[in-house]
C-alpha cells in the first residue's frame, strides 16, 4: 500500500513538473522577424534590432544583407519578414509593389566626389552629367587642373547607381567605366587616382581624403537635402507583405520612433524621416 502511495505521489509529481516546464516553455517562445536586403540599410537595422531585443526578449531578430533585389524578391516569395531596400519596389523588376507595404525609415543624401588635387570643388548639374555621360573629359574644361577625367562607377543594379543616375543623368547613359560595389572600396580608389570621381553616401565623406562637391553652389549636408535643395538622396525602406504581423509591426514603430531617430538614424550618418520637408515618389518626383 504505501508503494502505491510513494507510486502515486512520484506520477503527481512528474504531472505538476510536466505543467511547470510546458508553461514555462509557452512564455519563453520567441516571435522570429527576419530582415534581408540593402547592405546600406543593414547596419541601422542590425544596431536597432540589438537595442530592442535587450528590451524585448520574446522577439527574435535576424538581419541579413544581400542587396535591395533579393530582399525584395524574398519577401515576395514569403521566405523573409521584411525586404530591406534602398529603391522603391515599383522601380524593381519581377516585384509586384501592390502586396507590399513601404515602411520609409531613413533618408541618404549621396554627393559626388574627387580627388583633391583635381582642383574642383563645384560643379553644376549638367557638367556632372556631362562628365559622367563622357562629354567632358578634362578637368580643365570645367576650371581645374589639365588632367583626364576618370569616371568610377557603381555596379548595374546597385540602388546608390540608381539614385544618382535618377537624379543627375535623367535618363541618359552613363559612360562604360570601373565599377565598384561598395562605397568602402569607391572612397580608396578615389583617394588614391589622379583625376577620379565617383558618388558616396554622406556617410563616408568623414575625413580630408576626398573633396565633396558641390553642385550649383550647394553644399551636399543634411540640412540641404531635407528641403530638397540638395537634389540626390534616396530613402531607406523597410517593406513588409500585406499581413504583417504584431511584432514586426513594433519593430518598425521603434525603428521609426523620436528615440531611434534622433540617435541612432544620426549616428550612422543618415539623415531622419522625421526631419524631411519634402516627399519624393516612385517616379522620382517631389510631391510637397
Amino acid at each position: 500500500m504505501l508503494n502505491i502511495k510513494k507510486f502515486v505521489s512520484i506520477i503527481s509529481i512528474m504531472i505538476i513538473s510536466g505543467l511547470v516546464l510546458t508553461a514555462c516553455g509557452s512564455n519563453t517562445s520567441k516571435s522570429k522577424i527576419t530582415a534581408v536586403g540593402s547592405t546600406a540599410l543593414q547596419p541601422l537595422v542590425e544596431e536597432a534590432a540589438n537595442e530592442y531585443q535587450q528590451n524585448n526578449d520574446n522577439v527574435s531578430i535576424t538581419v541579413q544583407g544581400g542587396g535591395s533585389g533579393t530582399g525584395l524578391s524574398q519577401l515576395q516569395s514569403k521566405a523573409v519578414t521584411i525586404g530591406n531596400s534602398d529603391v522603391f519596389a515599383e522601380n524593381q523588376n519581377g516585384i509586384d509593389a501592390k502586396k507590399m507595404i513601404d515602411h520609409k525609415v531613413a533618408v541618404v543624401g549621396m554627393a559626388p566626389v574627387v580627388n583633391k588635387a583635381v582642383g574642383v570643388k563645384n560643379l553644376s548639374m549638367k557638367q556632372l552629367s556631362d562628365i559622367f555621360t563622357g562629354k567632358i573629359t578634362n578637368w580643365k574644361q570645367v576650371g581645374g587642373k589639365n588632367q583626364q577625367i576618370e569616371v568610377i562607377n557603381r555596379v548595374k543594379g546597385s540602388g546608390t547607381r540608381k539614385t544618382f543616375e535618377a537624379d543627375v543623368l535623367k535618363g541618359k547613359s552613363a559612360i562604360k567605366s570601373q565599377e565598384q560595389d561598395s562605397n568602402g572600396t569607391v572612397k580608396k580608389i578615389v583617394s588614391s587616382t589622379p583625376g577620379a570621381i565617383s558618388y558616396l553616401a554622406f556617410s563616408f565623406m568623414d575625413d580630408n581624403t576626398l573633396q565633396p562637391i558641390s553642385i550649383n553652389n550647394v553644399k551636399p549636408n543634411d540640412k540641404n537635402v531635407e528641403d530638397n535643395s540638395w537634389k540626390i538622396w534616396s530613402y531607406e525602406h523597410m517593406y513588409t507583405n500585406k499581413n504583417i504581423d504584431k511584432s514586426t509591426k513594433l519593430f518598425i514603430d521603434y525603428i521609426n520612433s523620436k528615440e531611434v531617430q534622433n540617435n541612432l538614424v544620426k549616428k550612422i550618418g543618415y539623415i531622419s524621416i522625421h526631419n524631411m520637408k519634402v516627399t519624393k515618389d516612385s517616379n522620382n518626383q517631389i510631391v510637397k
